[in-house]
């Protein structure tokens, strides 16, 4: 990326749904997602890396990627001749993002780009692929800027090109599902308020993650935005699922209606 292109910051815009809830847990995010998830979250995050580098791209964007980890297992899965972009719109979760790469080093070659999602200063057709891991759910659920977010990544992302999204989901089974939505509100309340320190924060954890969409569903939503879904792989019983999408072709011209 030119550094033309990655020292440009996006203009304050009038509502940034969960900003605020975001900026005030960074320090304890990942302990939580290790905490609430037995730490299945890493190994789903390198699953979904693991298939964002199949295509071999040259250009890949780690999409609302908070802390950093699904661009830090890209940077290791991939040579430096791939440009990694890792976009947020929390300063202080790119801080921590940041951190990794001087702790856990050498990793070079990350560009951490304070963005917003549904307004992104990336030229057309931008990126092979795409990737966002467990922050899919904040982008769409109940968010008023999910229409102009997924049209956004329509933009970015190259004619046939992947999106590649690692999110909770819904178990397909009644019974499991009920289990799953008793766990999260026992573990997020009674682990996760007293974690964190922000109880609001987790307490919306919990709620977002109960009431999902689930993998068809997000199946449908994305197709709406004309990323054509290729694969669902369903993990935990379904209550996770990575989905992979392409960004749809008619007539060999990228459709943008």
């Amino acid at each position: 990326m030119s550094q033309s292109l990655s020292d440009k910051r996006q203009p304050p815009k009038a509502k940034r749904p969960l900003k605020r809830m975001f900026d005030s847990v960074p320090g304890r995010y990942d302990l939580m997602n290790r905490v609430l998830t037995l730490r299945l979250d890493e190994r789903w995050r390198k699953r979904a890396a693991t298939i964002c580098i199949q295509r071999k791209p040259n250009r890949v964007l780690d999409l609302c990627c908070g802390t950093g980890d699904l661009a830090l297992h890209l940077r290791q899965m991939t040579g430096q001749n791939t440009e990694i972009v890792g976009l947020d719109y929390s300063p202080a979760m790119l801080e921590i993002a940041r951190s990794k790469t001087r702790h856990y080093g050498p990793i070079e070659g990350i560009t951490w780009v304070v963005g917003d999602a549904s307004s992104m200063q990336f030229p057309d057709g931008y990126f092979d692929v795409i990737g966002v891991a467990f922050g899919f759910r904040n982008l769409t659920w109940k968010n008023p800027i999910k229409d102009s977010a997924l049209s956004e990544v329509k933009r970015i992302l190259r004619p046939g090109g992947a999106f590649v999204v690692v999110e909770t989901s819904q178990p397909t089974n009644r019974i499991m599902r009920m289990g799953f939505h008793a766990y999260l509100k026992a573990a997020v309340g009674t682990i996760g308020a007293p974690l964190s320190g922000n109880r609001g924060a987790y307490r919306y954890l919990a709620e977002s993650a109960r009431r999902f969409y689930d993998a068809d569903d997000v199946s449908t939503m994305l197709a709406e935005a004309g990323l054509e879904p290729v694969r669902v792989e369903r993990l935990l019983a379904g209550a996770a699922a990575i989905h992979v999408a392409e960004n749809r072709i008619v007539e060999g011209k990228n459709d943008k209606s």
